[in-house]
């Protein structure tokens, strides 16, 4: 690993190990080790230059919010007033658990959420009761997801 122009450049021992981290992050060092053929201590070694580069976020179990009663998942354009009121409004949105993900976008809504709730009930509630409601929003555009055909990564 290694930057040139101020991009990352990554090798391909680099992207080996990313790649079986991407797959399962739980894959013990040492069966990585023995897939690339270089020692363990390497790939730590590796895997420290690549957290501090910044390139890993980390790592995290996936929870599977269906088991959870979660089956609602939709998409929410936010319509505010003013640009102004963006910055207050995300930090309304933050205390919303339902709330997964916030966007500023461009095009017809200031912002953009993703929601993640227990049924369409739940949908409203959280629509009418706790984003209709932040100072600055005008309306709201709801989308709901059927269901999800891609869930990826960007491409090692």
């Amino acid at each position: 690993m290694k930057f040139v122009n101020q991009n990352l450049y990554i090798d391909g021992i680099d992207k080996k190990i990313l790649r079986a981290l991407m797959n399962d992050a739980r894959t013990p060092v040492l069966e990585i080790a023995r897939q690339v053929g270089i020692s363990g201590a390497a790939i730590h070694q590796r895997l420290r230059k690549l957290e501090k580069s910044g390139l890993l976020a980390g790592s995290k179990f996936i929870i599977n919010p269906k088991v959870l009663g979660y089956t609602t998942m939709a998409f929410v354009g936010v319509f505010l007033d003013k640009a102004m009121n963006n910055p207050d409004a995300v930090r309304q949105l933050k205390k919303i658990p339902e709330v997964l993900e916030c966007h500023y976008t461009t095009g017809n809504w200031s912002i953009f959420v993703k929601i993640l709730c227990k049924d369409n009930a739940h949908l409203m509630h959280v629509l009418n009761t706790d984003i209709q409601t932040i100072s600055g929003v005008s309306r709201t555009e709801t989308f709901i997801s059927l269901d999800q055909q891609i869930d990826r990564q960007i491409n090692i």
